[in-house]
């Protein structure tokens, strides 16, 4: 297909975790017309300070907002161990890995990791947690851990950071189309998927110009 659909997004950024009703919407309609892809945004990527209470309720007030837009589901104790470090570098690679390995389960799996972080209390800067959690889209643990620490993965996610950066994208999710004539960023921000089905559907008939 000429057309691209690319989900700019992190699998530990809540506003991404509101989304996921709105892109499997977007997939589900869409898909049939149009390549969705996904790059991994890096929201905190790399990131090694210790998550403090301050900046913890900081996130949950974030977790709250977008509960209450979305109805999305969070579990509110927000339990990781002791010293935990919000890192989003682990995870962004985890979906890479499932996007080499088997594509088609690319947004099955990210929408995984994200459940597992948001509802389940899950710590997805854990290699065997994210291994454990591919397993069920088919994914061997073994291969699915050489990958993750292949240089490669690395390489290409870190790709996928600067990929991100050159689309002008600022905020997650956002939405960028590609087509014969370059990219457009449909969204940057969570909306409403009735608010940008119109728009997919005139950029699909060529109604909507996709230049940068």
């Amino acid at each position: 297909m000429d057309q691209e659909v690319l989900y700019v997004a992190d699998p530990m950024c809540s506003w991404c975790w509101g989304f996921a009703p709105v892109i499997e919407k977007i997939e589900a309609k869409f898909g049939d017309r149009a390549t969705l892809g996904l790059v991994v945004g890096g929201l905190r990527a790399g990131n090694t300070e210790v998550l403090s209470e301050e900046k913890k309720r900081y996130s949950l007030e974030h977790w709250h907002r977008v509960h209450e837009l979305t109805q999305q589901p969070f579990d509110f104790a927000f339990n990781l161990p002791q010293g935990w470090v919000y890192d989003t570098e682990p995870a962004c690679r985890a979906a890479v890995v499932v996007r080499k390995l088997k594509p088609e389960t690319t947004f099955a799996y990210f929408k995984a990791l994200q459940h597992a972080f948001y509802v389940e209390n899950q710590d997805l800067t854990q290699l065997a947690i994210l291994a454990s959690l591919a397993e069920p889209f088919g994914l061997e643990r073994e291969a699915f851990s050489a990958c993750w620490c292949g240089e490669a993965t690395k390489r290409e996610t870190s790709q996928d950071f600067l990929h991100a950066q050159r689309l002008g994208v600022r905020g997650f999710p956002s939405i960028v189309l590609k087509d014969t004539q370059g990219y457009v960023r449909l969204s940057s921000g969570y909306q409403r998927y009735e608010q940008l089905a119109p728009h997919l559907e005139a950029w699909l008939n060529g109604g909507l110009d996709a230049r940068s």
